[in-house]
C-alpha cells in the first residue's frame, strides 16, 4: 500500500508566524454557536450550523466598501465548489470542505457584493458584529516590520481608497457597510465546536493565504491567483 502523505500543517503554521507577524490565536466557539447570523434574505441560522456536521473555512472580512476585502473576495470566488468536494483522502466519506463568508453589514448588501465579486459560495452577515467581539477580533489596525502583505490585494492603498469611495458613492443604499474599524479573520472548524486553525487580521493587509487555508483544510489542490485561475495538481 503507498504511503499516504499528511499536509505539513506545522510548517505552514510556521510561516503564517513569520509572514504574517501574528500568530494563531485560541477560538473558542462554544462562546458563539448560538450567535445568529443572516442570509441574503434577512434569515437568520445559528452560527454553530456552518460547522456542526462539517468541517468549514470561515472568512470574516472587514466591510463590503473595503477594496482589500473585495480583492481577497475576488479570489475565494476563484475557487470551484468541486475543488471543495474531494479532499483529503480516498477513505474519507464525508471528505468535504465548505466555504464561507461573513460580513458585518446589512444583509442587503450581501447580493450585491456577490455580484460584484463573482462569489458563489455560502455568505452571511454578523450585522451587530457580535460574532466579532466575542471571539476577540481586533479593532483598528496595526502594522509590523516583518509582516507581508496579502497576496491577493491587487491595488494600492490611494487607488483602493479610491474605488471604495466611488462603490460607497455610487451604491444604492448609502452607508459605510460595517464598522470602519473593524478587523476580520480565518477560522477552519468542525465538524463539531473542533478548531483546526485560527487567525485573527491584524491590519487590512493581512489575510491569510487562500491556498494556505486550503491546504489546512485538507484540500490537496494548490491555485493560482497571481493572473488566471489555474488548478495546479499537486
Amino acid at each position: 500500500m503507498a504511503e499516504v502523505k499528511l499536509p505539513v500543517t506545522r510548517q505552514i503554521e510556521s510561516e503564517i508566524t513569520r509572514d504574517s507577524g501574528s500568530p494563531p490565536v485560541d477560538v473558542h466557539l462554544r462562546n458563539v454557536e448560538d450567535c445568529f447570523i443572516y442570509d441574503r434574505h434577512g434569515k437568520s441560522i445559528p452560527f454553530k450550523s456552518l460547522y456542526q456536521d462539517r468541517k468549514s473555512i470561515i472568512i470574516f472580512v472587514r466591510n463590503f466598501l473595503c477594496y482589500s476585502c473585495k480583492e481577497y473576495v475576488d479570489d475565494l470566488s476563484k475557487i470551484h465548489k468541486e475543488i471543495l468536494e474531494r479532499v483529503g483522502f480516498v477513505f474519507l466519506q464525508d471528505a468535504e470542505v465548505s466555504l464561507v463568508v461573513i460580513g458585518q453589514s446589512a444583509h442587503r448588501h450581501i447580493q450585491p457584493f456577490c455580484s460584484l465579486t463573482g462569489y458563489a459560495h455560502e455568505i452571511y452577515v454578523d450585522p451587530e458584529r457580535i460574532i466579532y467581539r466575542k471571539l476577540g477580533m481586533k479593532r483598528e489596525e496595526k502594522f509590523t516590520v516583518s509582516a507581508q502583505p496579502s497576496p491577493h490585494v491587487k491595488s494600492g492603498i490611494f487607488m483602493g481608497q479610491i474605488k471604495s469611495i466611488w462603490r460607497a458613492m455610487t451604491s444604492p443604499a448609502f452607508d459605510f457597510q460595517g464598522d470602519l474599524h473593524q478587523q476580520g479573520g480565518a477560522i477552519i472548524a468542525g465538524p463539531g465546536s473542533q478548531v483546526h486553525f485560527s487567525h485573527f487580521d491584524m491590519n487590512h493587509l493581512d489575510h491569510m493565504p487562500i491556498n494556505w487555508l486550503l491546504q489546512l483544510a485538507g484540500v490537496q489542490r494548490t491555485l493560482n491567483f497571481s493572473n488566471k485561475a489555474k488548478v495546479i495538481h499537486v
